[in-house]
């Protein structure tokens, strides 16, 4: 790609991550969670894919990280929701009886457990769509 597109490039990433970061953090309060945030995370890494080349990607991708990260994102998620098992799987006791995050409704604080789920949805969603599209594009850059 061009001086244009990379230069462009290094603007947008960061804002790009930044709007993703605020749909998933206000997911319970507004539309959106953890997955358009996720999703829209990924695109930022997509998109430096996109402008800065595979070999770049590579220097900044690790693979053993992404994975990691993937995989807690899916216990965390699952561990929020084994927490009211209790009463209910998913049941939100954190909410009901927690010392924090049960605050008033409509604000930041007032979800219980949901912000801590879209974070985990979110770093998964990310991580996995960012670990797909590399994998896509070495799969090609080794076909040719």
């Amino acid at each position: 790609m061009g001086l244009i597109v990379k230069t462009s490039a290094r603007a947008i990433i960061p804002l790009i991550g930044i709007f993703g970061a605020y749909i998933v953090a206000h997911g319970h309060l507004t539309p959106g969670g953890g997955f358009q945030g996720g999703a829209t995370i990924a695109g930022a890494g997509i998109l430096f894919l996109v402008a800065f080349g595979l070999n770049e990607m590579r220097k900044h991708y690790n693979k053993h990280l992404y994975s990691a990260l993937e995989g807690l994102g899916g216990l965390v998620f699952l561990g929020a929701a084994m927490l009211g098992i209790g009463t209910a799987f998913f049941y939100n006791t954190l909410w009901h009886n927690g010392p924090f995050f049960n605050g008033k409704p409509g604000t930041l604080l007032s979800a219980g457990f949901l912000p801590i789920m879209n974070l985990a949805v979110g770093l998964k969603v990310f991580t996995g769509l960012v670990s797909a599209l590399v994998a896509i594009a070495m799969y090609r850059r080794w076909r040719s």
